[in-house]
């Protein structure tokens, strides 16, 4: 048996032309920590689901493993209050754009949440002075 030339590719098979070859990607930017100064107070609550932290950078809820995080130039104000049974601390966030978010933290026992008053109402007051 002769050996034969291999079957010509058929028009739109094989590498791509050059200017659409892949490129090797650019690396990832790494991005820079912001220093945090020593004494920039935060306030966390959590419970088995969710979480509310209130630092320097901002407000991030953390509801059922879904993050969202609102830097402080982007928020209006920040609302706060107990859920009506007392079992619980309302938390919500009014964006620059006026929609509202809410996140919920369940707090046992109930003489947490008076702590939470106190220190979110702190915190708060740090870094937003005028609300």
């Amino acid at each position: 048996m002769t050996e034969q030339p291999p079957p010509p590719v058929p028009p739109g098979f094989g590498p791509p032309p050059p200017q659409y070859a892949p490129s090797i990607p650019a690396p990832a930017a790494v991005p820079v920590p912001v220093p945090v100064p020593p004494d920039a107070p935060e306030f966390l609550a959590m419970d088995k689901h969710s979480s509310v932290l209130v630092d320097v950078s901002g407000v991030a809820f953390d509801m059922y493993g879904i993050v969202v995080d609102f830097s402080w130039p982007e928020i209006r104000s920040v609302h706060y209050k107990a859920r009506p049974d007392g079992k619980a601390l309302m938390v919500a966030v009014v964006h620059v754009d006026g929609r509202v978010y809410e996140a919920m933290v369940n707090a046992k026992p109930r003489e947490v949440l008076h702590g939470w008053f106190a220190q979110l109402a702190w915190v708060l007051g740090h870094y937003r002075p005028m609300g």
